[in-house]
């Protein structure tokens, strides 16, 4: 997928189809044993690209750097100063024993030496968040972030709509509700001033009025900054209320991608067209809901079959399916595009696989009329090979 600079892109998907994952990597925070075997990300930044150019010369191009090429000490600095994410859970995600004031004015330094030095890590990473959150037991006035830091974090819980930020910037995790601790993590989100931001879920355990405040949040934060928002979700409305363009993830693929209007009013993948089936209808529709049948595939337990991986999912699943489809062109300009063979020719019952097909555990590319041969054995026989 390719995300322009300035717009919303929406990653929408089920639980398991690998949508954290995706986000994690672009940041370098996949945790072991996970970890990246292949492909490319590509960052357009002038800036960056002409301070790792000596270091690491493979790894860019013109003015765009290559992520996966570049040393992760390097990539530590870029987290917060170029990027920066908000995460499902932010009551987990805030130290309970210091304050939220104190948390924001610690990212606040954090990025503050990241820009000033971008090649000193070590006076950013190291050592740092170890030494000051055993600081924050010993130093009752908690003076081990500067002033200006902690007014830079009260201008920013203000920046984010909390009341009173003076006084809540003195008051810990526990005493914020669920959507004023969302904003909270906003706002640290938002102290390096990255140009990018990630937020993975930022509606979940919120309720519906909650969840509204949060995206009029990022809403009126990008129109503002004009940064690039990627938001992960599995909740199609809010796509529909944030995005500009969507791409739709399957067991860990993009499997279409574009336009919101042209994905969500015109889907070409049948998953698409699934999930879009499955949402309810609030015009008054008295047709029932039509779920998906079966499960998101495991990415760990087994080797991913050299086909469709949503075929044995697919009501249109043709013999077509049982190859490889079509990739997707990288190249964003390519507009509303989907990898399926339905993108290239319409569905053809008489090449569609027997019912079944997929049931005896078969994942590869086998003759469907012997699929058809063993249905009729279970039909006749009572068993089946």
């Amino acid at each position: 997928m390719e995300i322009d600079d300035g717009e919303v892109f929406g990653v929408v998907g089920e639980s398991g189809s690998g949508k954290s994952v995706t986000a994690l990597s672009l940041l370098g925070l996949l945790e072991s044993p996970g970890r990246v075997t292949g492909g490319e990300i590509w960052y357009r930044s002038a800036e960056l690209a002409d301070s790792v150019a000596e270091e690491t010369p493979t790894a860019v191009d013109g003015d765009y750097v290559n992520l996966l090429g570049l040393p992760d000490r390097v990539r530590r600095t870029l987290r917060g100063t170029h990027f920066s994410m908000i995460f499902q859970d932010p009551m987990s995600s805030f130290n309970p024993s210091l304050t939220v004031g104190e948390q924001i004015a610690e990212a606040v330094e954090a990025q503050q030496r990241a820009r000033s030095n971008p090649r000193s890590v070590a006076s950013r990473t190291q050592g740092y968040g170890l030494s000051q959150y055993l600081m924050s037991f010993v130093s009752s006035s908690r003076k081990y972030v500067s002033e200006e830091s902690r007014d830079r974090a009260v201008e920013l819980l203000e920046m984010v709509g909390i009341p009173d930020p003076v006084l809540r910037a003195e008051e810990y995790p526990h005493e914020y509700s669920g959507g004023m601790l969302q904003r909270a993590m906003v706002a640290q989100a938002l102290a390096g001033e990255p140009n990018v931001l990630i937020a993975d879920e930022p509606t979940t355990a919120l309720d519906v009025t909650i969840q509204a405040q949060v995206l009029d949040l990022l809403d009126e934060i990008q129109a503002e900054t004009g940064m690039t928002i990627l938001i992960i979700t599995h909740n199609l409305g809010v796509v529909a209320r944030m995005c500009d363009r969507v791409g739709v993830m399957y067991a860990g693929e993009i499997v279409e991608r574009g336009a919101l209007a042209d994905v969500f009013d015109s889907p070409v993948h049948p998953y698409t067209q699934g999930l879009l089936g499955s949402v309810p209808d609030l015009g008054g529709s008295s047709g029932r809901l039509q779920p998906i049948a079966g499960n998101v595939p495991s990415l760990l337990d087994h080797e991913m079959p050299d086909r469709c991986y949503f075929a044995d999912r697919c009501p249109k699943a043709m013999e077509a399916c049982l190859r490889k489809p079509p990739e997707l062109p990288v190249d964003g300009a390519a507009g509303h595009t989907a990898k399926c063979y339905l993108a290239e020719e319409p569905f053809d019952e008489s090449t569609a696989l027997p019912d079944g097909y997929f049931e005896g555990g078969s994942t590869d590319a086998a003759d469907p009329a012997d699929a058809s041969g063993a249905a009729e054995v279970a039909s006749d026989g009572g068993e089946s090979e």
